[in-house]
Order: structure tokens, then C-alpha cells, then sequence
């Protein structure tokens, strides 16, 4: 599908970014020393940008690249365990027309759906400082602006969670006040969209079984039904 002439620009606007020195120091680390197993891979090492259909009415937002993933690869949630898990689950709910993701050049393509990040550089021990999460977080308001067609965010973990309610209050579309609590299944209607809480794809949820192939489909089922017109839950 034809990327529309302002993701293009906005893509090559976060790729270029320089904007956090650790970060920039980090990621270009890491694409210089390399893991072992992908010792002959040529690493990304820059800002990844969005994926998806520019069409969607389903947001996906998680916390930011992997080291040896997306900061490898360049399309976020590709090369690394998180991914392997998230995109087969999206092949099962009928998001994805295959359910792995490998490389950017691997035919993957979504329907329906658009996935992103709250920072958009591998950050140390994946953990971003909060003032490197808000000096990303405009790019994440943007691509909502062009995604108009977005009716469901899936927040992938709480931090994702934050990020998502500082982009909406800023939109003027804020989350509730009190914030509800991040929990699995959260349902949060906002004049904007519905945000829907999903534990994040880590290894140390899915290895642990705190996130299960099941559970993780039913968020998508749900993030599908709430698209069609199906009325959040109380």
C-alpha cells in the first residue's frame, strides 16, 4: 500500500533525529558491536519509524526499538522475541497476511493496523529517561494526526499507557481524571478513541506465561470489535 506523502515526510523527519545523546550513543553502539549471531547483519542504528496501514482504525503503541530488533532491522517489532509473538498473534486475529517478522523487506504486510512507539531509539536496559520519552512523544502526537482514521489504541504495558494519555490530553481528547489504573483488558473511552491495555510481549511476560497466545488475541478481537462499533465496556 502506498505510503501517504506525510508519513513519508514525518518517517524521514524521526530517522534523522538527534535529538537524545545517550540514546544516539547507545543505538549506534550497539549497530557497531553487533550480537554475535548477527555479527554479518547491517544493524539499522537509527530512530524507527511507524508501520502499517495508513488506513487503520486500530493503533498499536509500544515502549521503544530493541537493541538486536528493531534498532537491527528498522521496522519496529521485527528480529527479536516480542515481535515473534506480537505479529502472530496478529496473523491469527486477521492483522497481518503472515505471522512472522523477520526484516524490513520481508512481504509482511497489516491491515487495519498501525504500530508505533512511545521512543523511537533502543534505549539502555530499555528504560528511557522521562525527558527522552517527552522530547519523542510529538512524533507520536503527529502520526495520530495522520492515522485519522484510528477509533482503538492498544497500549502495549504502561509505559506506552503514559505516553498514549500525555499525546491525547495534548490532542485536547484526555484520558479520564482520575487516571484509571494500567491493568490487561483495560477499556478507557476518550472523546478521541478507546484505549485498550495489553501486558506488553516481553520475554519476561510471555516466558512467565503472564501474557498468553490467547489473552493477547483477545485484545485484538476486542480492538476489532470496539473498531466495528461494538460499545466499550463500563
Amino acid at each position: 500500500m502506498l505510503r501517504p506523502a506525510a508519513l513519508r515526510a514525518l518517517d524521514r523527519e524521526i530517522v534523522e533525529c538527534r535529538a537524545c545523546p545517550r540514546l544516539v550513543e547507545w543505538r549506534e553502539q550497539v549497530a557497531a558491536e553487533k550480537r554475535a549471531s548477527f555479527r554479518s547483519d547491517t544493524y539499522w542504528g537509527r530512530p524507527v519509524p511507524g508501520f502499517g496501514d495508513p488506513r487503520a482504525r486500530v493503533l498499536v503503541a509500544g515502549l521503544a526499538p530493541a537493541a538486536h530488533g528493531a534498532n537491527r532491522t528498522g521496522r519496529v517489532f521485527t528480529g527479536d522475541r516480542s515481535g515473534d509473538f506480537l505479529y502472530a498473534s496478529l496473523h491469527r486475529t486477521g492483522f497481518a497476511n503472515q505471522p512472522t517478522s523477520v526484516s524490513a523487506d520481508d512481504g509482511l504486510e497489516l491491515r487495519d493496523l498501525y504500530i508505533t512507539a512511545a521512543v523511537r531509539c533502543a534505549p539502555p536496559a530499555n528504560k528511557p529517561t522521562p525527558a527522552e520519552r517527552n522530547s519523542c512523544l510529538p512524533y507520536l502526537g503527529r502520526e495520530l494526526q495522520l492515522l485519522s482514521e484510528v477509533q482503538v489504541i492498544v497500549v502495549l504495558g504502561a509505559f506506552a499507557y503514559d505516553a498514549v494519555g500525555r499525546v491525547l490530553a495534548d490532542a485536547g481528547s484526555p484520558l479520564p481524571s482520575p487516571r484509571p489504573r494500567f491493568t490487561h483488558l483495560l477499556e478507557v473511552p476518550t472523546a478521541r478513541v478507546v484505549v485498550l491495555g495489553c501486558f506488553h510481549p516481553s520475554q519476561q511476560n510471555t516466558f512467565t506465561g503472564k501474557l498468553t497466545e490467547p489473552m493477547i488475541d483477545e485484545v485484538f478481537l476486542r480492538a476489532r470489535a470496539l473498531a466495528d462499533g461494538v460499545p466499550s465496556r463500563p
